[in-house]
């Protein structure tokens, strides 16, 4: 089978399908036939190990401890293992695993749930790392309750769209910060008032919110506290700005430290993957309340290109990448 390997960090430029044999699924596992996968920024880091947190907290310091990419996916089952009772072979799913950037992937049937009948392989693949992201940012760590006011930064991005209809199905009332080329977009979503940033600054308003959401990573602690209202939340959700070493998690860690010596609550997000999270957002998307947003899908060798588009900040939603 086709799939992307590599053995060493590596520039994603260099990043090559080969081929390889198909994995047999263990007693507890999934095969599924993968035909998208989402991309995000998690997918630069762990190609590049950088920053080097990224190494040290388990993804290998020398070397990758796993060759293969990629973290989400949507498709069909393959095969399950004998113990596998909640899924067979044909089942439509999508959700996450490791090496789904490959014609077949391994994984565990707690991560994957069946694939709404309202979407498309490719909208499912979107969903699974930025749609859990933008969830549990809000509900789990921005304690968001119906009729507060939100803001999210980076509106028109993969998370920021998610963000944006999620906070609206919690009963939110939403601001939603983004360039100018994807305004449109971000109203078309649901967003209440939208900030084009590159005209107005989204902290010198007298505009105050009970939750922001920080997907940027542009602006100081000091200037996003100042928007907050006195009880407000503040979650930082990644960052692609800071050192070689921490990257943006220096900045989470900041926050979190200031947060016991003030009224507001500062915190970072480490988003895992839950089943019944993701059946929350597979129910979001049944009924209509979510609609994944992909600008673009590439062919799985045209993977270093959907990263470098990615990686200018040019995306509007979700980049996926078709396998089959």
């Amino acid at each position: 089978m086709k799939a992307v390997i590599r053995h060493e960090y590596c520039s994603p430029e260099t990043l090559r399908t080969s081929e390889v044999e198909r994995p047999e699924p263990g007693p507890g596992d999934v095969l599924v036939r993968v035909h998208a996968a989402g991309l995000d920024q998690g997918v630069w880091h762990t190609a590049t190990g950088l920053p080097y947190l990224v190494r040290l907290v388990g993804f290998g310091v020398r070397r990758p401890k796993s060759p293969r990419l990629g973290m989400d996916l949507a498709g069909t089952v393959a095969a399950v293992g004998r113990d596998v009772t909640r899924f067979r072979p044909g089942d439509a799913v999508f959700g996450a695993c490791e090496g789904s950037y490959a014609e077949y992937a391994l994984a565990r049937p707690e991560t994957l749930v069946p694939l709404p009948a309202n979407t498309t392989f490719e909208r499912a693949a979107a969903v699974p790392v930025s749609g859990l992201a933008a969830l549990q940012g809000l509900r789990d760590r921005g304690e968001l309750r119906e009729g507060e006011e939100v803001l999210i930064l980076g509106a028109g991005g993969g998370v920021g769209t998610f963000a944006v209809q999620i906070a609206k199905a919690l009963g939110a009332r939403v601001t939603g910060a983004c360039g100018g080329a994807k305004v449109d977009l971000v109203r078309s979503i649901g967003a209440d008032h939208v900030i084009d940033h590159t005209k107005e600054e989204p902290t010198a308003g007298s505009r105050r919110y009970d939750l922001i959401l920080d997907m940027g990573g542009q602006r100081s602690l000091a200037a996003l506290r100042r928007i907050l209202r006195p009880r407000g939340r503040l979650v930082l959700v990644g960052s692609e700005v800071g050192g070689r070493w921490t990257g943006g998690a220096g900045r989470q860690v900041r926050a979190q430290l200031w947060s016991p010596f003030v009224r507001q609550k500062l915190r970072g997000l480490l988003s895992r993957t839950r089943e019944a999270d993701l059946r929350y957002l597979a129910e979001l998307i049944e009924t209509g309340a979510l609609t994944p947003v992909v600008e673009r899908s590439y062919p799985l060798d045209e993977l270093p290109a959907a990263i470098a588009h990615l990686r200018a900040g040019r995306a509007a939603g979700k980049l996926v990448i078709s396998v089959a």
